[in-house]
Formats: C-alpha cells, sequence, structure tokens
C-alpha cells in the first residue's frame, strides 16, 4: 500500500473519524484507524463498536492499492504537527507504515486491517434525505434532555420518528421532554421509530453543519445510516420500545404565560444563585402581569426577583428545577416565549410564541 497526499486534503478526514476513536479500549484494534486505499480513492474508518465513521478523499498522486490499521492519536498528531503547505507520502513497509514529509520520517506499528471490525451491514428498511440545517436544529434542540446512564436504558438516546414529509426527534430523563419536528423528503404512510445512543447523537451533531446540503438518512433494523458529503456515519442502535411521548404532552393546561425569553432566563440565572446547590429548585408565584422568582438555600440566603409577565388569571405558585428551565431557554431562539401550566403537581408546556415546531414538558417539583 503506497499514496502520496498533502497535509491538509489528510488532517480533515482524519480528524472527523478520530473522535469515534476510543482512548481506552478494550481491543488494541480499536485505537486504531482503518487506511484503505482502492482504484484512487483513500477511506479512513474509525470506530468503537457502537460508532463507525468512514471518511474518504480522492486521490491525485502515485498510488497503490491495500490496507492496514495505524493508531489513530498519532497518525493525526503527525500530521498536526507538520507546516499546512507539507506533502506525505504513506507506504506500507514490513509491516510499518512509513510516514515520510520533507525531510521527516515516521515509522508507525500497525495490525492487519483483518482484525478490523466492521459494523455489520443490516438491510435498511426506510431511505430519505433530510438537509443538514434540519437535521442539526433536530438534534440541537433536544440533545440536551437525554438521559445519562439511567438504568432505562432506552432513555440514553433519542427517539427518531419519520412519517410521512416530517422527522421528529425526542429525548427525555423522566423529568423533562424535549421534542422537534421538521420537514424532510420521507414518503411513507408508516411510522418508523428507532433509537439512536447518546454517543451516536453526539457524533452525528458534530458532522453536521448550517448549511442547506442534504443528507441521506438510512434507518435499518440495527443501524442507523448518515451520509454527509464524503463522510458516512453509523451507529447501533437502541433495542427497546421509547415512551408513548405523545401521553406525557400536558393537556388541558388553563393559564397561559406570555414572557421575554431573554429576560426571564437572566432571571432564572440570578436567582438560581441562592438556590440549594443540590435540588436547584426555584419557586414561581404568578399574579395579574407578574411573575416572582424565588429561591432558598440551608444557609438560609434568599433571592426573589419580578418580572413583568402577559398573564391574566387566578394565582398560582409552583416550583421547578431551574437548570432543566434553562436548558430550554438556552436552546430556544424567539423573542417571546409561551408556558402553559395547570395546577401546582402539573408539567409546564414551554415553546415559542412564534413557532410550534419544539415542544418541551417540564416536570414541577415540590418544594
Amino acid at each position: 500500500m503506497k499514496l502520496s497526499i498533502s497535509r491538509d486534503q489528510l488532517l480533515k478526514p482524519l480528524q472527523q473519524v478520530s473522535g469515534v476513536v476510543e482512548k481506552r479500549q478494550t481491543l488494541p484494534v480499536l485505537a486504531n484507524v482503518l487506511v484503505q486505499v482502492d482504484a484512487g480513492k483513500l477511506a479512513l474508518t474509525g470506530t468503537d463498536l457502537e460508532v463507525e465513521l468512514v471518511a474518504r478523499a480522492e486521490l491525485a498522486g502515485g498510488f497503490t492499492d491495500g490496507e492496514i490499521t495505524v493508531p489513530a492519536r498519532k497518525l493525526l498528531d503527525i500530521c498536526k504537527s507538520l507546516p499546512a503547505s507539507a506533502e506525505l507520502e504513506l507506504k506500507l513497509e514490513s509491516q510499518k507504515l512509513v510516514v515520510k514529509s520533507g525531510k521527516s520520517r515516521f515509522s508507525l506499528a500497525t495490525l492487519p486491517a483483518t482484525e478490523f471490525p466492521n459494523l455489520e451491514e443490516s438491510r435498511g428498511s426506510f431511505n430519505f434525505n433530510i438537509s443538514q440545517k434540519s437535521l442539526k436544529k433536530l438534534i440541537d434542540n433536544t440533545a440536551f434532555a437525554m438521559a445519562q446512564q439511567d438504568v432505562r436504558y432506552y432513555l440514553n438516546g433519542m427517539l427518531f420518528e419519520v412519517t410521512n414529509g416530517t422527522l421528529r426527534t425526542v429525548a427525555t430523563d423522566g423529568h423533562r421532554l424535549a421534542m422537534c419536528t421538521e420537514t424532510a423528503e420521507a414518503a411513507t404512510a408508516e411510522k418508523y421509530q428507532v433509537i439512536v445512543p447518546r454517543k451516536g447523537v453526539q457524533e452525528l451533531a458534530r458532522l453536521l453543519s448550517d448549511e442547506d446540503g442534504l443528507v441521506s438518512l438510512t434507518l435499518g433494523t440495527n443501524h442507523l445510516r448518515a451520509t454527509v458529503g464524503t463522510v458516512s456515519f453509523t451507529s447501533k442502535l437502541i433495542d427497546g420500545k421509547f415512551p408513548e411521548y405523545e401521553r406525557v404532552l400536558p393537556r388541558g393546561g388553563d393559564k397561559v404565560v406570555l414572557a421575554n425569553r431573554e429576560e426571564l432566563k437572566q432571571s432564572l440565572q440570578r436567582v438560581s444563585i441562592l438556590s440549594n446547590e443540590k435540588y436547584r429548585g426555584i419557586r414561581l408565584q404568578l399574579s395579574n402581569e407578574l411573575l416572582c422568582i424565588q429561591a432558598n438555600n440551608p444557609d438560609q440566603e434568599e433571592a426573589e426577583e419580578e418580572i413583568g409577565v402577559e398573564y391574566t388569571g387566578s394565582s398560582l405558585e409552583i416550583g421547578f428545577n431551574v437548570s432543566y428551565l434553562l436548558d430550554v431557554l438556552n436552546v430556544l431562539h424567539g423573542a417571546s416565549i409561551k408556558i402553559v401550566l395547570g395546577d401546582s403537581n402539573s408539567s409546564a408546556l414551554v415553546q415559542e410564541v412564534d413557532s410550534s415546531d419544539a415542544l418541551y414538558v417540564v416536570m414541577p417539583m415540590r418544594l
């Protein structure tokens, strides 16, 4: 195996796949990246057995077909340390990968490509396209609500649900729920649901930008595959049943509060300074055109702030984890938000005033 390539041409795909490579792996080969040269194309593959990334580049210089695995981190560090204009030659010599550039020469240990695990191809049950910008928005707007290491393993990921013409993402940790819907080029009468694990969601988000270019998504029985430009991403799915999230959406709340998003966010941040560090509880008191936010802690310290809101109705006192409210306000972008409440034991429904693409449910707290 032999190839010539510019430093920048190798660095970008190498950076894309290195994020997946495990730092603390059980199999030595999982610390490596698979380098394949075939018919003038270079493919670099990284995997941790749960997520796989393949990045490709065209080779203009001389090449000889072949494949081998080399330590991902060392090859990346070598590339980063070379000048931006450097030209590299990679050549396999007696089971070592020799990297030459100018007067520099590096000899890297290798492991056979046959030892490198492939995520088994599962037949794609459904394929569709969505813009990068839309998919990035879906993930950004809901990822914060995924559970972390919950015993209910199906909550440690994100639900992707495809119905005719739309893709919806849903995440919940049992205390709050985030849901976002965007249009997609998906023509299906059936409803497809898959749960993508936390790491898969994070790696997919890293590949996406705010561009309008299309992402091709394939939902298989065991895998989700996304193709973004020259990069293919594959993630195993969580085998489980996601909760019936639509039943969690609060119905019949009669108290509707309209508030300035930025003003409410800053008030919550200030008051939260004196909330209990462990429970992060704050109290909201609603009355005519007024919202009073209060917090206290075991040191008998107190904070209180009032802001003007659009609200007419009976007064209400309700407690929340302030971190959950702030997480929602951080992903919304509209100037005004709408909060729908029932009573002090009912969940709050939060969304932007001008858009219903994203909905958030936050459970109350007893204070």
